[in-house]
């Protein structure tokens, strides 16, 4: 009995991790959709001109499914203005295999830094932001180091990263020209508390994963690097855009439009995300929640780092 209930377990992780799988198949593998390409009618709508601002979106190990195509149509109602280009990575691998697929994760990020770098030298006053979901945040933080030394994307956004938590962001965020996002959940238990546990994080940590977490900045990081590391803790009024917190809560149509949307194109907190706090640390304090609280958890707390400077705040939500 213990162990059908060990084997249901792992197959219950297994499909959770390569969430969006019942969803249709990738539209895109393996590569960029080109600027003037047309999509079929169930992947999000790409510009028909040619705009200042570039965003590129890499998924979890699921590939490009429903959840991405969901999130990047918000982004879209929510006003942001941009040719938007989807990365599925993990090409015939998607699934469990593409969490451990080390040399498919080098290679797709090599290919990713040179399309960023190609991008920016043909037009070097354009705009570029990218979003990763999950084990995608990996794949753009290894593209993001092998960058040339003078070449940035603009913003960044990770919705529950897989990566571990003691990951050291420094070299990825040298090629950031302003902030990289961490939305993350206490309350992803099933993916990113229990499945990377038991499964590993896409840089094969076996611990809670950065998503569920947040990231802890090492001791031989780069503070000044850090100071662009924003880290977003779920927040309970989020129910109302649809995401409750769990793996692939932050990739509903409504969240993309009311927080993720303004944090690409602006750089803002909508009222519905929390203020920076007044001590100045860049992860914003959680207020007590509705939900039911997350299993316990033997991780460390992850270390503040210094706040940004210019990151605007909701009015009237100072403490």
């Amino acid at each position: 009995m213990t162990s059908s209930l060990s084997r249901a377990l792992l197959l219950s992780l297994v499909c959770a991790f390569a969430v969006g799988c019942a969803n249709g198949a990738p539209a895109v593998a393996g590569a960029i959709a080109s600027d003037a390409a047309t999509t079929a009618p169930a992947t999000p709508r790409v510009a028909a001109v040619d705009n200042e601002t570039l965003h590129i979106h890499l998924p979890g190990i699921g590939g490009y499914r429903g959840v991405d195509r969901a999130m990047l149509r918000g982004l879209q109602d929510g006003g942001f203005d941009a040719s938007i280009k989807p990365y599925d990575w993990t090409g015939e691998d998607a699934g469990l295999a593409a969490l451990v697929a080390t040399q498919r994760h080098r290679a797709e990020a090599t290919r990713i830094a040179k399309l960023i770098a190609d991008r920016a030298a043909s037009r070097p006053a354009r705009r570029i932001t990218v979003s990763a979901h999950s084990a995608g945040a990996g794949i753009i933080t290894w593209a993001l180091e092998q960058l040339p030394t003078d070449v940035q994307v603009d913003t960044v956004v990770f919705i529950a990263p897989a990566l571990s938590p003691q990951y050291d962001l420094s070299r990825a965020l040298a090629h950031v020209r302003d902030k990289v996002y961490v939305l993350y959940s206490p309350y992803d238990v099933a993916v990113l508390g229990m499945g990377t546990k038991m499964l590993g994080t896409v840089d094969g940590v076996k611990a809670e994963a950065s998503g569920k977490i947040g990231f802890t900045m090492p001791a031989t990081a780069d503070k000044s690097q850090y100071a662009k590391l924003v880290q977003i803790p779920y927040q309970s009024e989020w129910i109302k855009l649809g995401n409750i917190g769990d793996h692939i809560g932050g990739m509903s149509r409504p969240f993309a439009r009311g927080v993720i949307a303004p944090l690409l194109a602006r750089g803002e907190l909508p009222a519905l995300a929390p203020a920076t706090p007044a001590d100045g640390t860049t992860k914003p304090a959680a207020e007590p929640l509705s939900v039911p609280p997350p299993l316990p958890t033997t991780a460390p707390a992850p270390a503040p780092a210094p706040a940004p400077a210019g990151v605007p705040a909701p009015a009237g939500a100072r403490r």
